[in-house]
């Protein structure tokens, strides 16, 4: 869950990184909020469509697990990893 939270904040935070890198190429101040005002709105915009179309690739790619999940256990002295049976 961890992880999932996480690809989804870089996922996120792309744009905003992106075009920070761009000021600073272009020699502006990357930190004055006059640089950011009008593109704020745009660059969340874009990490917010980023994190949906990466949610639905997901939840189309994934493998369908049907059946009950066995957890992880112990059979005769050795450790059988969960699995979905």
């Amino acid at each position: 869950m961890t992880r999932a939270f996480l690809q989804g904040l870089v996922l996120f935070l792309l744009p905003f990184v992106l075009f920070a890198a761009y000021l600073v190429i272009r020699r502006r101040n990357a930190l004055a909020w006059s640089s950011w005002s009008d593109q704020s709105l745009w660059l969340a915009i874009a990490g917010l469509i980023m994190v949906i179309v990466s949610i639905v690739v997901t939840g189309m790619t994934m493998d369908g697990q049907t059946g009950a999940f066995v957890p992880t256990h112990i059979e005769n002295g050795r450790v059988v990893p969960g699995q979905f049976q």
